[in-house]
């Protein structure tokens, strides 16, 4: 199917279609709605190359990320899918570069900002969390109008053209669901581990977990660990918890740290008398999930969410097609008994 064949079936010149498809330029509404729906009964897709030499340029995308290492290893999952993403389209003329910076260090991620901004992309992909710097960033990409993708998390007061990723209320309550049917009947507090509480889709697992455990009338103590001191989550302070609290029955880590509470526990018990679930199938958590040590991951295909995130962007700068204003990805649990036998990203 090409842009002639569906000038042909809906009747009207190639001009035409041309202005309907990138929303350029004076249409009847009669015109648009012949000329939509040939291209949805045909699936057709213009062909990206030739829109590409139609404009004679190359496209510039940034996408900007902690560095991989950092939260257990989650950052390297979101790299992976960036990077497979940037690999398709680059012979199709779009040059990616993925930006790291240090997520406790602000000068580090200032730094990163100016990088970006020294770059002139024609988009930027990144997940908004920092609240103070990344909102200054934001408003900053607003001024210069340049268009930008969320993924791994949302943001409120904010227009990406996208956001990709899981509905982070859900989560929390689906843990608070999965932490009852371990525990059959709750009859001792549990806990949430609230690992960068400022961050916006981490205060609504937090939300979600409350809101069950609310609803089915067990105890639940919260624990805040902001970022803003400049440090990880350490071993420490989660013993120091876990001592101050005994008689957990469950814990509910909100990031990807769920080994440490695993590993924690450990060492100041000699067992794992509680319940752990928590969030992100990274390497630690992948293995203490297959020993028996965590109870259950909730996973969100960071790759899957990064790699489209940069295809969105794509698709919007160079073609002028519309994204989706949110993509919901589902939820996965993994437990013991249907954790992959090894640690692959997909």
């Amino acid at each position: 199917m090409t842009i002639k064949k569906v000038a042909e079936l809906a009747g009207v010149s190639t001009g035409t279609v041309d202005r309907v498809i990138y929303h350029r330029g004076r249409v009847s509404d009669k015109t648009i709605q012949k000329v939509e729906n040939i291209i949805k009964k045909y699936n057709f897709t213009p062909n990206p190359i030739a829109r590409r030499l139609q404009r004679g340029r190359t496209y510039r995308l940034c996408a900007l990320i902690p560095k991989r290492e950092q939260d257990s290893g989650y950052w390297n999952q979101i790299w992976d899918g960036l990077n497979r993403a940037s690999l398709d389209i680059a012979p199709i003329g779009v040059e990616t570069e993925i930006i790291e910076f240090d997520r406790y260090d602000s000068a580090s991620f200032n730094q990163s900002v100016q990088i970006i901004f020294s770059k002139e992309p024609d988009g930027v992909a990144f997940s908004p969390i920092q609240l103070r710097e990344m909102r200054m960033f934001i408003d900053s990409l607003r001024h210069r109008n340049i268009p930008y993708v969320f993924f791994d998390a949302d943001m409120p007061d904010t227009s990406p053209l996208c956001a990709i990723g899981q509905d982070s209320f859900k989560g929390g309550y689906l843990a608070g669901r999965l932490l009852h049917l371990f525990a059959g009947r709750v009859e001792r507090p549990v806990a949430i581990m609230d690992v960068h509480s400022e961050d916006y889709h981490i205060i609504r697992r937090r939300d979600g977990f409350l809101q069950y455990s609310q609803e089915h009338r067990f105890e639940t103590l919260v624990k805040e660990f902001s970022n803003n001191r400049g440090v990880e989550l350490s071993n420490e302070k989660i013993a120091a918890f876990l001592s101050e609290y005994p008689e957990l029955q469950g814990v509910f880590v909100t990031n990807a740290s769920a080994h440490r509470i695993a590993e924690a526990a450990m060492e100041i018990k000699s067992r794992r008398d509680f319940f752990i679930v928590g969030y992100d199938l990274v390497t630690a958590n992948h293995r203490l999930l297959q020993e028996g040590m965590i109870d259950a991951i909730i996973a969100q295909q960071p790759e899957t969410q990064s790699r489209q995130a940069l295809e969105y962007l794509f698709r919007a700068v160079s073609m002028d097609m519309r994204a989706p204003p949110r993509v919901e990805i589902p939820l996965s649990i993994f437990i013991k008994e249907n954790a992959p036998l090894q640690f692959l990203t997909v």
